[in-house]
């Protein structure tokens, strides 16, 4: 089982980008799914979560600017990031909840550079 995200890159100020996480391998479902973020020299930290039935919860710094989303048809969950900032520049992580040997277990996926320049 793993999750391969995909999507970072260098943008400016003010721009987007869409991150993918797609889980693969042998599992039943996925449960809650989400990205996390580690800044340069700062420790990981949520960006936003969605339940299988779509619940979204999203960190303040966020709120208004990213949208997660997800398929379940294909396991993949996106992150689709706005307005862009400096600050929201980080290793972002995806993370999910997925049903393996007869219960769910947690896993990361390997990490995608977002760079914001200003």
């Amino acid at each position: 089982v793993q999750l391969q995200a995909s999507g970072g890159g260098l943008v400016q100020e003010g721009g987007s980008l869409r991150l993918s996480c797609a889980a693969s391998g042998s599992f039943g479902s996925a449960n809650v799914m989400g990205w996390y973020r580690q800044p340069p020299g700062k420790q990981r930290e949520l960006v936003a979560t969605i339940t299988r039935g779509g619940i979204t919860n999203y960190a303040g710094s966020v709120r208004g600017r990213f949208t997660i989303s997800r398929d379940n048809a294909k396991n993949t969950v996106y992150l689709q990031m706005n307005s862009l900032k400096p600050e929201d520049t980080a290793v972002y992580y995806c993370n999910a909840d997925l049903y393996s040997n007869y219960r769910y277990r947690n896993y990361w996926g390997q990490g995608t550079q977002v760079t914001v320049s200003s």
